[in-house]
């Protein structure tokens, strides 16, 4: 059986840019990129504030570019999902659905998923009012009535930048009390621009079959339902770092994310890095997906030369 150099576990700007690295240092780079191949992008319409786009890109149109420039230097694309992996022993073994391949490095880029709030019309209206990232879908919100779904940081976090383009924002709590630290909390209950739902939780999306109109909701002590009437919902319960496979391979925080180790893209395991979002809990853009991306494939290419 050949031994790979390195495999890239994972697509979107994270993995695409490792491989595009990779690829030019001709390290002949094999990358998984999985049935969801692209990332969070493909979920995302208009990607206005990746550099080099002036007039913006749909993210199904600029994943395929990644894509592109990776092949062309030569990296081998597969797309199946890896089921499996073994770090335990040298050279590392990577499973997916029919075959097994072993590799001296490895770089996970297999990027965090949105916790969506599973109801009717969430996907219907996804990209179209319902987001999962005020950073990017935010500025098509100027002038408009939006709400916010959660009750920690990261929903205070979207509330506030929110603040920048609606004109109203309301957030939505299921409890009578924020998750959220109290800086966090103190500063989105200033903002006159934000007002607060207690006992709220969504029921529904409801829209006019081309965008979404507003909401159904529940009081979650009394039971009472009601509707309100909004351009936008941002849903702000979290990420989930997609490590699964991973769990007793690589050190996980007690959220899942992938530890890295002495500001690199190191993992606990050396000859294995990471990059994108399955390490980052912090920034989850395209940028500085791919930014690690290629900080992984760097430290990668020398890890191998000094075995050499």
């Amino acid at each position: 059986m050949d031994i790979e150099k390195l495999i890239i576990i994972g697509s979107g700007p994270s993995g695409y840019t490792a491989a595009i690295y990779a690829a030019r240092a001709t390290l002949s780079p094999l990358l998984f990129e999985g049935v969801a191949a692209g990332g969070q992008l493909m979920l995302t319409t208009e990607v206005e504030n990746y550099p080099g786009f002036p007039e913006g890109i749909q993210g199904p149109e600029l994943m395929p570019l990644f894509k592109k420039q990776a092949q062309r230097f030569g990296t081998r694309i597969v797309s199946d999902d890896v089921v499996s992996v073994d770090f335990s022993a040298r050279p590392f073994t990577v499973k997916s659905g029919d075959r097994e391949v072993k590799a001296e490095s490895v770089i996970i880029s297999t990027g965090a998923s949105a916790k969506w709030l599973g109801v009717p019309g969430e996907k219907e209206y996804g990209g179209r009012g319902v987001s999962a990232c005020a950073t990017c879908d935010g500025f098509f919100f100027r002038d408009k009535k939006v709400l916010v779904a959660g009750g920690g940081d990261a929903a205070m976090e979207e509330a506030l930048f929110l603040t920048r383009f609606a004109t109203s924002v309301t957030v939505l709590v299921r409890t009578e009390a924020l998750r959220a630290s109290k800086i966090m909390a103190e500063r989105a209950m200033k903002n006159p621009k934000i007002t607060f739902v207690w006992n709220a939780s969504v029921t529904e999306v409801v829209g006019d079959g081309t965008k979404m109109t507003g909401v159904k909701t529940v009081d979650t002590k009394t039971g009472a339902t009601g509707e309100m009437a909004a351009d936008g919902l941002f849903v702000a319960i979290g990420h989930k770092p997609n490590t699964e496979i991973f769990k007793g391979q690589v050190e996980l925080d007690e959220k899942g994310y992938v530890v890295l180790h002495d500001g690199t893209q190191r993992t606990s395991v050396t000859g294995v890095f990471a990059s994108g979002d399955v390490a980052d809990h912090v920034y989850r853009q395209a940028i500085t997906a791919a930014g690690t991306g290629c900080a992984a494939a760097l430290e990668a290419e020398r890890w191998l030369a000094s075995r050499e």
